[in-house]
């Protein structure tokens, strides 16, 4: 579902502009339409006053918890239902983030990624990402949003374009608190400069070396480590927030030594941040996790030649939870004949 189309059922209901917002804003934000010294129905139109149960019902309807995976982060990972019965997966984050997915699946193909192994099944319309911010914001409070769950952003550029402006201007959310994560398609480059809203950008980064990025992004666009630097450099500027960096360190294959000499010297003097994530393990995959003080002495080094760098968690990594296994351990659940 989009976000205009719900805007235009109201608009037939009699409502006006002010009317959709409210009602958007009260979804959004988790709170009662009521006002202090009002009811809903003193300022909502007849028509719309008589459908509000039914309103209300479909939008809490977009998005429903089916399972819950608390972490020991304070994290917690929610597979969420959509209307038509497909599946994803959101994550509400410490300190009062909430990841969500922009896609059912994903059709980059990571080779470290859960998510990607089925391919891609729907894009996720933006009322439905939305949903998972609303319906994040009536389990905690949520100040920042991070599209990093299943899907690649880019390949579903309108709808989460559409949920980002909503949730900058109607959700409370402020413009550098909306991280939108992408392997580096060129129309983010494009579209992002142009918008009212402009998010933070990450940039899956991963290696230094085309050709390895090639083979752990198969299906990304082309375009080698130096010149998507290059493109986050240009947007950072332009946006006054640093580009932040994700890297998914795997043993043996981009934690070298000299892997780490050469992303010193790409993103030496950029105005951008490094996000280490150790692997996150998935049966089936010959991947492995560095040790943690090889981790930490990676990100320690990239601090040392003054390039801000963190060592991240991909929440949910205690309970088996990392992006995409919840719903495929799910799918494989309901295919087991009775």
């Amino acid at each position: 579902m989009q976000i205009e189309t719900f805007r235009l059922h109201l608009r037939q209901l009699g409502a006006k502009p002010c009317h959709e917002d409210r009602i958007l804003r009260a979804w959004l934000q988790a709170r009662s339409l009521d006002k202090r010294h009002s009811k809903a129905e003193d300022f909502l139109p007849l028509d719309v006053r008589h459908a509000l149960p039914e309103i209300m019902a479909q939008l809490h309807g977009l998005a429903r918890v089916r399972s819950e995976h608390p972490g020991a982060d304070d994290s917690a990972r929610l597979l969420v239902d959509l209307a038509d019965g497909q599946s994803v997966e959101s994550v509400l984050l410490p300190r009062d983030g909430v990841c969500v997915s922009t896609q059912v699946g994903c059709a980059v193909g990571c080779v470290f990624c859960m998510t990607g192994r089925d391919g891609l099944l729907r894009q996720v319309g933006s009322a439905e990402i939305v949903a998972q911010v609303a319906l994040a914001r009536r389990r905690r409070k949520v100040r920042k949003v991070v599209f990093m769950g299943m899907g690649e952003p880019a390949h579903n550029l309108e709808n989460v374009l559409e949920a980002i402006d909503l949730l900058g201007t109607l959700g409370g959310i402020g413009h550098k608190n909306l991280v939108f994560s992408t392997v580096g398609d060129l129309r983010v480059f494009e579209r992002l400069p142009l918008c009212n809203v402009k998010p933070a950008l990450a940039l899956s980064l991963h290696t230094t070396r085309a050709e390895l990025r090639e083979q752990l992004l198969p299906k990304a666009p082309r375009i080698t480590p130096a010149e998507l630097v290059e493109l986050g450099e240009i947007y950072a500027r332009q946006t006054g927030y640093p580009i932040q960096y994700q890297w998914t360190l795997l043993e043996g294959v981009n934690d070298s030594d000299a892997e780490i000499d050469a992303l010193i010297q790409l993103l030496a003097g950029k105005y951008a941040m490094m996000n280490f994530i150790p692997y996150n393990l998935i049966n089936g995959a010959d991947f492995k996790r560095p040790s943690l003080d090889r981790c930490s002495e990676l990100a320690g080094r990239l601090h040392q030649n003054g390039i801000v760098s963190r060592l991240r968690d991909s929440a949910g990594q205690d309970i088996d939870g990392g992006c995409g296994q919840l719903r495929a351990r799910s799918a494989v659940l309901h295919r087991k004949p009775l």
